[in-house]
């Protein structure tokens, strides 16, 4: 394979690198609306509820959190002492919190029920017990 060729290849491979990270960089998804609400275009139809919480060996606090279906809801969580998770499965939410950094999260309540939030990084002897619910009636 001749210069020419080769500096063609490596040309290519580089736009394509690029082209890529491009994509990767200013295509992230929005984390301020869960998936259903995106994909399905549910629209808001109660109230904004905010909630502080706090992550901290082994405990959310608070430990409950009661919205109505159709509220938007922004959780501003903090982690005080090591690095804990953020966990939501129902609502397409998994954050890492590390301590002191205050980790803003946005969804709309969009079915009823009690649905549980947990620390899914180990933290401790006590990790399995820190939890909390969310409760959308």
């Amino acid at each position: 394979m001749n210069k020419k060729s080769q500096a063609l290849i490596i040309g290519t491979v580089l736009i394509v690198i690029l082209a890529v990270a491009w994509f990767l960089f200013f295509n992230k998804p929005t984390e301020t609306l869960n998936k259903q609400t995106v994909n399905e275009n549910i629209k808001l139809t109660g109230e904004t509820k905010e909630f502080e919480i706090t992550a901290k060996q082994w405990e959310f606090n608070p430990s409950a959190i009661e919205v109505n279906k159709g509220d938007l809801v922004k959780l501003h969580i903090e982690s005080v002492d090591v690095t804990h998770g953020f966990a939501l499965p129902e609502f397409g939410i998994s954050k890492t919190l590390t301590k002191g950094t205050d980790i803003h999260v946005e969804f709309i309540a969009d079915k009823e029920g009690v649905f549980n939030f947990f620390c899914n990084i180990p933290c401790g002897q006590g990790h399995g017990g820190m939890n909390g619910q969310l409760i959308v009636k």
